[in-house]
């Protein structure tokens, strides 16, 4: 007979989607995608897998609640009276740290572009352009602009984050890579690669961007 020491603890408050995906959430953050599995999960809040079926279809699921709500926190955190360009730069360097810290989110944004998690971010996009006198003809492809070049990032992100070396390593190693007669000009800049800042980096592609938006945003 089992003895009660033995016995798996179980919860004494109801499982909710808030509480799972603030469990999954610690899971993801600390070791990544690939650990997140529903029988961890389970063990975390001290439930059955079944119970966490009921609120949540699969791992799929789970990853893009999760996802979505740090989007939306994302791009909730702007402040409003400011000019249109600026409040738009503002969100996208918060979805930068977003993505800086919790790198496997990289992977859901980039991997399932229809998904909440991106479609939170075409919206809030979306929204801040519509404000600028940006005409519609070209809102569609100025939001796709912006959203391509976060995407493209938090692949990049996705990707660093399943690699073991040291950054610094890294991007020496890379950068050395990238000498040669071949490629005269990646040649040239390889050394800005090895010591670059990536949220320097981001913020000038951003200003880039938003500089010919500005230039658009004409009636």
């Amino acid at each position: 007979m089992e003895s009660s020491g033995s016995r798996r603890a179980r919860r004494v408050t109801p499982l909710s989607v808030a509480s799972i995906v603030e469990a999954a959430l610690e899971i993801l953050d600390a070791s990544g995608e690939g650990a997140l599995t529903f029988r961890v999960l389970a063990e975390r809040l001290q439930t059955g897998p079944g119970a966490i079926y009921h609120h949540v279809a699969n791992k799929q699921d789970l990853l893009a609640i999760v996802s979505t709500e740090l989007m939306q926190s994302a791009v909730a955190h702007v402040d409003d009276g400011v000019d249109g360009i600026v409040e738009l730069r503002r969100l996208l360097l918060n979805v930068f740290d977003a993505i800086d810290a919790h790198p496997w989110v990289g992977s859901q944004l980039a991997a399932a572009p229809w998904q909440g998690p991106v479609m939170t971010l075409f919206e809030a996009i979306g929204v801040r352009l519509d404000a600028l006198p940006v005409p519609a003809r070209h809102q569609f492809s100025a939001a796709s602009a912006l959203v391509n070049f976060v995407l493209g990032v938090a692949a990049q992100y996705a990707s660093a984050a399943r690699v073991t070396s040291d950054r610094a390593d890294l991007l020496t190693s890379v950068a050395a890579r990238w000498q040669g007669e071949q490629y005269p000009f990646t040649s040239r800049v390889s050394a800005q690669l090895a010591d670059h800042d990536d949220r320097q980096q981001f913020a000038e592609g951003v200003d880039f961007l938003l500089a010919g938006i500005r230039g658009n945003a004409v009636p």
